[in-house]
């Protein structure tokens, strides 16, 4: 991961995960601290079984909404699915999820849907995994391309 050179995201990034996720967000977050990135923790803080993914997932969103230009967030949970519906509720936010497989998702939600919070599932992927995804997600710019820009801008549209 580099967070300096070529099309690097440089802003903020934001992470939260629950129980599921806790592990590999520990693991996400010294890796981007060592690649120079500005990384704010939003727990857990500790591993708790029982834990709601909401109360972690929401902190994360909510500051992502509130610069969506800027910011960033990497939410993480057993599958990523509940994670992005919560992300998602957040005006601005566009939450995509990535829980293995062809990595093209992941270049797609970047450059056609301008995604600012990737949602990753921490079942499915390996530790080694995550961080080749976050690293291509980082790295991926937005196309710009104005059949994007207009139909984000519709979905933006849908939200009261």
């Amino acid at each position: 991961m580099s967070a300096k050179g070529g099309s690097a995201f440089g802003g903020k990034i934001y992470i939260g995960a629950d129980h599921a996720g806790y592990k590999l967000k520990q693991a996400l977050v010294q890796a981007l601290i060592d690649a120079g990135y500005e990384v704010a923790d939003k727990g857990a803080f500790e591993y708790v079984e029982e834990d709601d993914y909401p109360n972690y997932i929401a902190p994360v969103a909510d500051e992502v909404s509130k610069d969506p230009e800027n910011c960033r967030g990497i939410v993480i949970g057993g599958s990523g699915q509940g994670e992005a519906m919560v992300a998602n509720k957040f005006p601005g936010v566009r939450a995509a999820v990535y829980y293995g497989g062809d990595s093209t998702l992941v270049t797609l939600s970047r450059e056609h849907n301008d995604s600012n919070i990737l949602s990753l599932g921490a079942r499915f992927l390996s530790e080694d995994e995550a961080k080749a995804a976050v690293k291509l997600w980082l790295e991926t710019p937005f196309s710009n391309e104005e059949r994007h820009k207009r139909r984000i801008a519709k979905v933006d549209d849908l939200q009261p």
